[in-house]
């Protein structure tokens, strides 16, 4: 499918993907129900697709997305594009290839770079609108002859009788609300059934309750802001300042703007604003980004902001149905690993169910997706984690311990070598490991507790040590915890759910530990 760019506003919009309102051709039941078309349920449609599956993709709004986050995918994302055969999907959009980090902090400066040596030239982060990538990921997907991308809004999942599904059943499809295009076709109420149902319809996603416990934190809101011609100081890199009270953020969208996402902690923004911005955020930014920052902010209408959401992944698995993207897991996105964890979770999905001839078979489509939720959780966990826990390390609260902590980090990424190569190649989705992440987490607290007892230790000192090791702890073990720590370090131990489907069409599911649910 041929895309062609228009401008509007100065904002590049792609054209909207068609829906295809022609229902005479559905099959009876379809292999695949994606309900989503953002970056998960776009990418995985195409990927089952390739894999010669039937697919019904469903997104409410085919017109190009407008978000201030999703906007920079790290290497570790992109080469999960690569493995689904999507990399294309970066290009045309005036996306900015990213190399790696300034940071900033009290008038000091350190660069940290990906570590892509190794790799092919095309590796590396990538910057962009990201209604531009939907759009082209969108694309890609319809293009393909066994997809079938359609406007609806999805209303419920039902049972195989058709009706209202219920806990203890198989999911067999949906009811969704079908909004066909043009001004005299009236939005209809339809069904459609599958052999798997993936929802991926995003953070308020009105599904996820039936398949995952959530527990949602709102920690921050990010205040988005424009720049227009900027320079920044390295340019291909993105820019974190840590600065009072808590990060701001500085990366390119495209050849001639930058994003600024300023971190707002608490769960209400200021009353004022644009005033908060000029006051408090103003004289934290860098100078060679100053002027710019305050030019933005001289058009109040352009200032955005977005709730930011954590949710650890905590499914119910319900065979016949699967949990993707930020419907079923969010983190920070201080770090942009929200799209590497959804790419990589397509990939990994995607590989599970190739083996299977046929997923009408529902006992062992069921045992696949009940293992694809162990398997994920290495490199979600991580990426995961590395985001909640630097946006803890990063934010400035007054704590002298913690300032300490805050301090050694930036240190110790400055140092360069091994010290930054490590934090980096996890934070890139390179290498995305948890031992590793924690090993660099309590190098950096032992590096800051060197600091305090050197060259010989005072009182003072000793006391500060031991409040900055009990800082990162009160950091980072929440955080593995909500995660699973048996699942992040040791998957092969962790208890998978052993699913039966009756010939009723009822589900016994239990694990090691025992029974956990039964119908």
């Amino acid at each position: 499918m041929t895309l062609t760019l228009t401008s509007h506003e100065d904002t590049v919009v792609l054209p909207p993907i068609i829906s295809d309102d022609d229902v005479s051709s559905d099959p009876e039941v379809w292999d695949v129900i994606i309900v989503g078309g953002g970056v998960a349920g776009s990418a995985l449609a195409y990927a089952q697709a390739k894999d010669g599956r039937r697919v019904l993709l469903l997104e409410r709004d085919l017109s190009q997305p407008d978000r201030i986050v999703g906007e920079l995918l790290q290497p570790g994302g992109y080469l999960m594009l690569k493995r689904l055969g999507l990399e294309s999907c970066v290009d045309g959009i005036d996306s900015i290839k990213v190399y790696g980090y300034a940071l900033f902090k009290n008038g000091k400066q350190a660069v940290v770079h990906y570590p892509i040596e190794g790799y092919s030239p095309d590796v590396a982060g990538r910057s962009f609108h990201h209604g531009r990538f939907i759009q082209k990921l969108r694309g890609a997907a319809a293009g393909c002859p066994s997809v079938t991308v359609r406007q609806g809004l999805v209303k419920r999942l039902v049972n195989d009788k058709g009706g209202e599904w219920q806990e203890g059943e198989v999911v067999t499809g949906v009811v969704y609300r079908h909004l066909p295009t043009g001004a005299d076709k009236a939005p209809v109420d339809r069904s459609a059934q599958a052999h798997l149902t993936i929802v991926c319809d995003g953070m308020y996603s009105n599904l996820r309750k039936h398949l995952s416990t959530p527990k949602i934190i709102h920690p921050s809101f990010f205040v988005g802001l424009l720049l227009h011609n900027c320079k920044l100081p390295v340019p291909n890199h993105g820019h974190v300042v840590l600065a009072k009270p808590s990060p701001i953020l500085f990366y390119p969208i495209s050849s001639t703007e930058v994003r600024c996402l300023v971190d707002v902690p608490g769960e209400k923004l200021p009353a004022d604003l644009p005033a908060y911005l000029r006051a408090t955020v103003a004289p934290e930014v860098p100078e060679p980004l100053r002027d710019a920052f305050l030019a933005a902010l001289e058009r109040p209408e352009a200032i955005r902001s977005m709730q930011n959401k954590l949710m650890p992944a905590a499914p119910l698995h319900q065979p016949g149905a699967l949990l993707l993207g930020d419907a079923f897991n969010m983190r920070h996105p201080l770090t942009g690993g929200g799209m590497t964890v959804a790419l990589s979770d397509c990939s990994l999905l995607a590989d599970m169910l190739r083996p299977l001839p046929s997923l009408g078979d529902a006992l062992a489509t069921a045992q696949r997706t009940a293992d694809f939720y162990t398997r994920r959780k290495p490199l979600s966990a991580t990426i995961n984690t590395l985001a909640n826990a630097l946006y803890r390390v990063f934010c400035f609260t007054g704590d002298p311990a913690q300032e300490e902590m805050r301090q050694a980090c930036f240190d110790y990424l400055a140092l360069g070598g091994v010290c930054s190569a490590g934090p980096i190649s996890l934070l890139s989705g390179l290498n995305p490991r948890p031992s590793v992440l924690v090993r660099h987490f309590f190098m950096v607290a032992l590096f800051g507790v060197g600091r305090l007892l050197l060259p010989r230790p005072s009182l003072r000192g000793v006391y500060m040590a031991i409040a900055v090791l009990a800082v990162a702890c009160r950091i980072i073990f929440p955080i593995i915890v909500a995660e699973g720590l048996r699942a992040v370090f040791l998957p092969a131990l962790a208890p998978k759910p052993v699913v039966t489907v009756t010939p009723s069409g009822t589900v016994k599911r239990s694990t090691s530990l025992g029974v956990l649910a039964s119908s």
